[in-house]
């Protein structure tokens, strides 16, 4: 479960976070100051240090949260595939506001100046995109270890936990505030969902080359045939024979564009809810389960 194609094709805005944290934390890292990232009440209330404000939404605390961290990250990229770039940098920034807002109340709440109570880190994005993963990722397969059933989504939901409790207090405050944040984007508080950034942001991440990482030009959203390898379709026909003539249920083109939105090929797309009667999470555990194959 990968949460689509390899890669970071239509996700330029996940890429280039992802990068911007691995520098950051890399470079403060090396100067020995990640321990001192973390944001406390005397940080906020009295010194004001502008600058940790920034650097604690991008930069880890160890190698450990670094790892974990960057992983959740690259998996939650489906969601950018899903919404779009434009939209989804508007998820960023709400999320990043309003855990920090959360954070802000909790510090003036505890009031302990000497304590440095929250750790650094894009924790509010990354719990905050366990939301939408919750209520919109379908569960594909499940399967039992030691008489314990697991989904396929348990190791998103572990290596969650991890993070979460990478530093104790520390990062367990700021990850609740990020699922506060993303439950509020998920209501649609002050219709946020609507609201998306003008083209040239993500046009700017587009543009922007990493030869280092190996992606390939991202393609138009709708036209990603050979994203997905060409033996999807078969293997779509072969795992799931058709139950009912195609033209007696003709493929919603909403949910055709929501399927190539998150990556996969538009004919796969189209065949899979051929198959699933239109029934969109249907076809996307058909697609999922084909690619395993």
């Amino acid at each position: 479960m990968n949460g689509g194609p390899s890669g970071f094709n239509n996700a330029p805005v996940t890429r280039s976070f992802i990068i911007a944290s691995a520098v950051f934390t890399v470079f403060f890292g090396i100067q020995g100051r990640s321990f001192k990232l973390g944001l406390s009440y005397q940080d906020l209330f009295g010194k004001l240090s502008i600058w940790k404000l920034i650097t604690s939404v991008f930069a880890f605390s160890s190698t450990p949260e670094l790892m974990f961290g960057l992983y959740l990250l690259y998996y939650f990229r489906v969601f950018e595939r899903q919404i779009g770039s434009n939209k989804y940098s508007v998820f960023i920034l709400f999320s990043v506001v309003a855990s920090f807002l959360f954070e802000f109340v909790a510090l003036a709440i505890l009031k302990d100046p000497t304590a440095n109570l929250l750790t650094s880190g894009p924790y509010g994005l990354i719990f905050a995109s366990f939301v939408p993963f919750y209520f919109d990722i379908p569960v594909s397969t499940w399967f039992r270890t030691f008489g314990v059933r697991f989904s396929n989504k348990s190791f998103i939901y572990l290596a969650g936990l991890q993070l979460l409790l990478s530093s104790w207090k520390r990062s367990l405050l700021p990850g609740i505030c990020g699922i506060l944040a993303g439950s509020l984007y998920r209501l649609n508080v002050f219709r946020i969902r609507r609201a998306k950034f003008p083209m040239f942001i993500s046009s700017f991440f587009s543009r922007v080359s990493w030869p280092s990482l190996g992606n390939p030009p991202t393609a138009p959203a709708r036209n990603l045939a050979g994203n997905v390898p060409s033996y999807t379709t078969r293997q779509v026909e072969r795992t799931h024979p058709p139950r009912v003539a195609p033209s007696a249920v003709e493929p919603s083109e909403d949910s055709v564009a929501m399927l190539v939105s998150m990556g996969f090929d538009q004919n796969s797309a189209r065949q899979a809810l051929v198959h699933a009667r239109n029934d969109i999470n249907a076809a996307t555990n058909i697609l999922l389960e084909a690619q395993s194959h």
